[in-house]
C-alpha cells in the first residue's frame, strides 16, 4: 500500500498558546497526535516529548530490522504492535521523569493517538480522548475509545449523547501519558484497503465537528486540503481549544502520485 498524509495544528480562537504536537513521518509510516495538558509550559513539553520519543524508538527499531515494516505478517503475529506499545510506554516514563525534575512541569501529561502502517496492516496506539477514525466505503468508524469521564458516564447509561456533547466535564480525561510513570495503552490493529482514510485528531476538532462532517470532508477533499478545512470549521464554531488533525489516505502501491 502507498500512504499519503498531511497534518496541521492551530491554536484556535480562545487559547493564547498551542499545547498540541503532531508527527507525519511517511518514511516510517508513523503518525501521531498528542494533546498536552499541564499549564503553559507543561502541556506543550509533554506532547512534544511524546512525539519525539515515539518517533525515535521507531527509528531505532527500523534501523535494527530494515524489513520490520515491509515483512508480511498477520495482524496478530506482527512485532510492530508491541514496538508501538513500547514506544508509548517509553514516552510516558520520559514525560513523568521530566516532570519530577522540574517543578514548573509538575503534573504534565498528554493524550497520544498514534498509527503506524506495516504492509497491509495499520496499528493504532491510544491513550486519552484524542481520536482515530477510519473512513471506508462511505462510512466512518471511531477506532479508538475515549478515556474520558463523559464516555464513562455514557457507557454506564448515566447521560445521553446530547448531554455528553454539552457536558461541562467533557474535557476531563481518565488516562494520560506521563501523569504517572506507567500507562495502559489501548492497541488496535486493522487491515487497510485501497482508498481508506484514517483521521487522527484531538478533541479540539471532534468536540466541534461531528463524525459525518469529518467523513464528508475527507472523502471529497485531498489530503492536502482536508486538514485545513476541518480546522476552519472548528474555528468558525468557536475554536475553544487547540485543533490538530492528520488525514491519511491509503492507495495501491502501483497508484499514481497521491493527491
Amino acid at each position: 500500500m502507498k500512504i499519503a498524509a498531511r497534518g496541521q495544528t492551530d491554536v484556535g480562537c480562545k487559547r493564547d498558546h498551542n499545547e498540541d504536537s503532531f508527527l507525519v513521518d511517511e518514511d516510517l509510516g508513523l503518525f501521531v497526535v498528542a494533546d498536552g495538558m499541564g499549564g503553559h509550559a507543561g502541556g506543550g513539553t509533554a506532547s512534544r516529548l511524546a512525539v519525539e520519543t515515539i518517533q525515535a524508538q521507531f527509528r531505532v527499531a527500523c534501523d535494527e530490522d530494515a524489513l520490520l515494516l515491509s515483512r508480511p505478517a498477520a495482524l496478530e503475529e506482527s512485532p510492530v504492535r508491541e514496538i508501538l506499545r513500547g514506544a508509548v510506554e517509553s514516552a510516558c516514563l520520559k514525560i513523568y521523569e521530566a516532570a519530577q525534575g522540574d517543578p514548573s512541569l509538575a503534573g504534565m501529561g498528554t493524550t497520544v493517538t498514534a498509527a503506524v502502517f506495516s504492509g497491509h496492516n495499520a496499528f493504532i496506539a491510544h491513550v486519552g480522548d484524542s481520536r482515530c477514525y477510519l473512513a471506508r466505503k462511505g462510512n466512518i468508524y471511531q477506532v479508538s475509545e475515549d478515556h474520558s469521564l463523559v464516555n464513562e458516564q455514557l457507557k454506564a447509561g448515566a447521560i445521553t449523547l446530547d448531554e455528553a456533547r454539552n457536558s461541562r466535564f467533557k474535557n476531563i480525561i481518565t488516562r494520560s501519558v506521563g501523569f504517572e510513570a506507567d500507562v495502559v495503552v489501548d492497541m488496535m490493529g486493522l487491515e487497510v484497503e485501497p482508498d481508506d482514510r484514517l483521521v487522527l485528531c484531538c478533541d479540539g476538532l471532534s468536540n466541534l465537528v461531528d463524525d459525518q462532517e469529518i467523513l464528508d470532508i475527507v472523502s471529497k477533499l485531498s489530503v492536502d486540503d482536508a486538514p485545513k478545512e476541518l480546522i476552519s470549521i472548528a474555528n468558525e464554531r468557536g475554536g475553544d481549544d487547540n485543533i490538530t488533525v492528520i488525514v491519511i489516505r491509503v492507495s495501491p502501491a502501483d497508484a499514481q502520485a497521491s493527491e
